[in-house]
């Protein structure tokens, strides 16, 4: 798959650099985010969804591990793994609509009666998975009609697994009707499925990142001195709408609240010389982008300011160097965080220093399965996508975060978004 790690800069204007165009670094005046935002033009007109041909092979991986560890089938609920499996989208309610994947076999619906007609609607397009439906009526168990689904493909004892998202009252109301079977964890199941990514998947997570580069650079063209850091956010937020993404989150701080992972619940106002600390990321079919970054608000950075973010830099290089296919992905956290507590951060957890994981998976959630964290003996294997971002806290002063995702490949990880090359170029 080529790989496109670019900003598109008609945000901007042709041939124009975020730095002579955005108040964000003190240069000369910006055009207006209206003029900004009206550059802008869809990024997906070429996107291709997944097929159903994927997620055919996905429901056959799956029964190959249930026939390799005794299920009978697993049962999942509305969410992303029922997506991923099937692309069927729907809302949850107190009446059960799952689906249930049988070992052998066709995929099968479960679903209230009166909503029978709903669920064929979308079933008769052609972007979903199956067309067997069990329904059940208000006063009928849909339990009963789940553990019908399973008897009828096949199996009359054995396992049935339930997504790690399955609601406890479902898994409890199978439980108690089929006592031929064991009910328990599907994820020996699904997380083996949606751990490995395709090149269709590692696709959509790359446009998902050009986006939000390019989302972001029309973000730090906002920031104003005197207003809110929220003026990036939603900036970012219009720009991933207006090129065709999925807005997810946008969060910015600036200042002493850097210093807290998440942001502080504290009125905030820019002033030069301000550290901002940036996290955005939206969708695209589905599929997540997570990038942050870090730069000082109008101002030439302070030796104290340069010395940290040049640290934290160095420590997400050392992270990614240590992604290497059989590595645990704990080697990844430990090598970035090694880095810091050998210029006297930490240790572990403690602040001043990185008081959280290295990373995390990404794919359509936007944390998933695949953690750089400490005890997590997870071998890296090609496919596998997560975020390398070391984080720097200094309670009082400032906080410094680089987020950059990567996906493995036969020779090593590559990164969706190539890191801040400096503290005063946040993109490449």
């Amino acid at each position: 798959m080529k790989r496109r790690n670019f900003i598109h800069m008609s945000a901007l204007g042709a041939g124009t650099s975020l730095f002579a165009a955005g108040s964000a670094f003190g240069m000369s005046k910006p055009d207006s985010l209206e003029v900004n935002l009206d550059r802008l033009t869809s990024r997906v007109a070429d996107v291709v969804p997944i097929s159903m041909e994927e997620r055919k092979t996905r429901v056959s991986k799956a029964q190959e591990l249930m026939a390799k560890n005794g299920f009978a089938a697993i049962v999942l609920d509305s969410g992303t793994t029922m997506s991923y499996f099937t692309g069927m989208g729907w809302g949850q309610s107190e009446r059960p609509m799952v689906v249930v994947i049988p070992a052998k076999g066709e995929v099968s619906y479960i679903c209230p009666k009166f909503e029978e007609d709903r669920l064929e609607e979308m079933l008769a397009t052609g972007t979903k998975l199956g067309d067997k439906i069990y329904p059940w009526e208000e006063d009928e168990s849909p339990y009963e009609q789940i553990k019908k689904a399973i008897l009828d493909a096949g199996a009359s004892s054995g396992k049935i697994g339930m997504e790690e998202r399955v609601r406890f009252f479902i898994a409890d109301g199978v439980r108690k009707v089929a006592s031929n079977f064991e009910v328990v964890s599907a994820d020996p199941i699904t997380i083996p499925c949606r751990i490995i990514k395709s090149s269709a998947e590692i696709a959509l997570m790359q446009r998902a990142t050009d986006i939000t580069i390019e989302a972001m650079t029309l973000g730090f063209a906002a920031l104003k001195e005197g207003e809110s850091p929220s003026t990036f956010s939603s900036a970012v937020a219009q720009a991933h709408q207006k090129l065709g993404g999925r807005h997810a989150f946008a969060l910015a701080n600036a200042g002493e609240a850097s210093a807290f992972p998440h942001g502080s619940s504290q009125p905030q106002k820019l002033k030069k010389g301000d550290v901002v600390l940036v996290d955005c990321g939206c969708t695209v079919q589905g599929y997540n982008s997570d990038i942050s970054r870090t730069i000082v608000f109008g101002a030439e950075p302070t030796a104290r300011q340069l010395e940290i973010w040049d640290l934290e830099k160095a420590a997400q290089a050392a992270g990614f160097k240590a992604a290497q296919l059989g590595a645990p992905l704990e080697a990844v956290d430990a090598a970035a965080r090694k880095v810091l507590t050998d210029a006297g951060f930490g240790p572990d957890y403690k602040l001043p220093g990185l008081p959280h994981r290295t990373g995390h998976g990404i794919g359509m959630d936007g944390h998933e399965w695949g953690n750089a964290v400490r005890g997590n003996k997870q071998i890296l294997e090609p496919g596998m996508c997560f975020s390398i971002e070391p984080n720097i806290s200094i309670v009082g002063e400032f906080g410094v975060r680089h987020e950059d995702c990567v996906y493995m490949t036969e020779s090593g990880p590559v990164w969706f978004s190539q890191p801040s090359p400096s503290i005063s170029k946040p993109f490449a």
